[in-house]
């Protein structure tokens, strides 16, 4: 679903977070799994989100920090190799499997204001996708959202190269929440796109939390 909608991305810059303070609020969030075609599993684990109100402290802005480990056991996928770019120009969207012909697995958040993602976020106001790809996924997004708009937040992507088991760990990455009166909420997923002969997508989502 990222990859359908990555042809409107923002590229932004990563920056270095700062740690959660101590007196945030912690969520610990259930691990996952979803068998897909080809004998593909998709599984997070670890995952946990850490809620503070926005440094700016307008009423409209909050901070979330997610950690969590997406990960992805392939026993059937073409040897292949990454590249080279087919997307116009490298431009935003251009960076996946349908285009730079290897498997992937792909890992971000969905982030809402005032939208129930647990129903039908793809239905709403898709403000864009931010992507944290090539740098740190300890780095840091800001968002800004209005009531019924979604954004979604790539964190960090591995190429699929031959069988095996891929995993992409990260850890407190910084989402900054900025014009949202209302309720806020994220969710995390993960795709797992398989090219070749038997072409297959498999995609897990993560429990829905609120931020607030």
């Amino acid at each position: 679903m990222a990859a359908a909608l990555s042809s409107s991305s923002l590229f932004v810059p990563v920056f270095v977070s700062t740690t959660p303070a101590s007196a945030d609020t912690f969520v610990p969030l259930p691990d996952g799994q979803k068998q897909g075609p080809n004998g593909v599993v998709v599984t997070r684990t670890g995952e946990r989100a850490t809620i503070s109100p926005s440094l700016a402290d307008n009423g409209a802005g909050r901070t979330v920090w997610v950690s969590g480990n997406a990960i992805a056991d392939v026993p059937d996928t073409p040897e292949t190799k990454p590249g080279p770019w087919n997307g116009p120009n490298n431009a935003a969207g251009s960076n996946n499997s349908s285009t730079h012909g290897s498997s992937i697995i792909d890992t971000g958040y969905i982030v809402g204001c005032q939208v129930n993602i647990a129903s039908d976020a793809t239905s709403a106001g898709v403000s864009g996708s931010l992507n944290l790809s090539g740098g740190s996924v300890g780095g840091s997004v800001g968002l800004k959202l209005g009531p019924g708009q979604v954004a979604f937040v790539e964190i960090d992507s591995k190429d699929i190269t031959k069988p095996g088991h891929y995993s992409v760990e990260y850890q407190d990455v910084q989402m900054q929440i900025q014009n949202c009166a209302g309720y806020a909420q994220a969710r995390a997923y993960t795709v797992v796109e398989i090219v070749g002969d038997h072409y297959s997508k498999t995609t897990l989502y993560g429990q829905p939390f609120s931020i607030g």
